[in-house]
């Protein structure tokens, strides 16, 4: 199995944080703290990389 490349693997978080993203728009107001927790570690990955997500957030 290949590695991916650091590219790659922003590519993969962008998309998965911009899912969480839509999911929680498409939930309104109903809490839910698995999305949370989904979004959070999804950010602090990005961060860590280097990525700002306040322009992907909804």
């Amino acid at each position: 199995m290949e590695e991916m490349t650091d590219k790659e693997l922003i590519t993969v978080l962008i998309d998965k944080y911009t899912d969480l993203q839509r999911i929680k728009k498409a939930n309104k107001d109903t809490p839910n703290e698995e999305l949370e927790y989904q979004i959070k570690t999804t950010t602090a990955k990005l961060s860590s990389m280097g990525i700002n997500v306040e322009d992907l957030t909804l």
